[in-house]
């Protein structure tokens, strides 16, 4: 099993990669929270009613909260390793709604195409990381 000091539950390279995409969801959702209209306007390209604006700000608080709570600590428990499920939960769903829209092509904004890399980059890292879990404790 792959152990350092930054967490006795999961190697260097997943604590990372779980900061990573901690750290991605937390800066979306705080733009979401501080900007909603912005970010959906980068993300599809169109307007939202003020309503859907607030809704938009809620997700960005829910989003804000994952990342907080899925960030790595820098103790040695398994804190790391069980925030991974929300991750990669959050990342596939992700890429699933935003690919749909993307294909679509009725919500498609500057940065819908990249943040649907991104999240894809992010699932195959976290399945990765799921996986490698896996084998070990088997």
């Amino acid at each position: 099993m792959h152990t350092t000091s930054l967490d006795g539950s999961i190697g260097a390279a997943h604590a990372l990669a779980l900061a990573v995409a901690a750290g991605v969801g937390g800066l979306t959702g705080l733009a979401m929270l501080i900007a909603p209209f912005m970010v959906t306007q980068l993300l599809l390209g169109g307007d939202i009613p003020s309503a859907a604006g607030e809704l938009a700000r809620l997700g960005g608080a829910a989003l804000l909260s994952l990342a907080i709570a899925a960030w790595p600590n820098a103790g040695g428990n398994a804190q790391s390793s069980r925030s991974l499920p929300g991750l990669l939960t959050y990342n596939l769903l992700t890429v699933g709604v935003l690919l749909f829209l993307g294909i679509r092509g009725v919500w498609v904004g500057t940065l819908l195409w990249p943040a649907v890399l991104l999240h894809a980059f992010l699932t195959v890292l976290l399945v990765r990381i799921w996986a490698s879990q896996m084998a070990e404790e088997q």
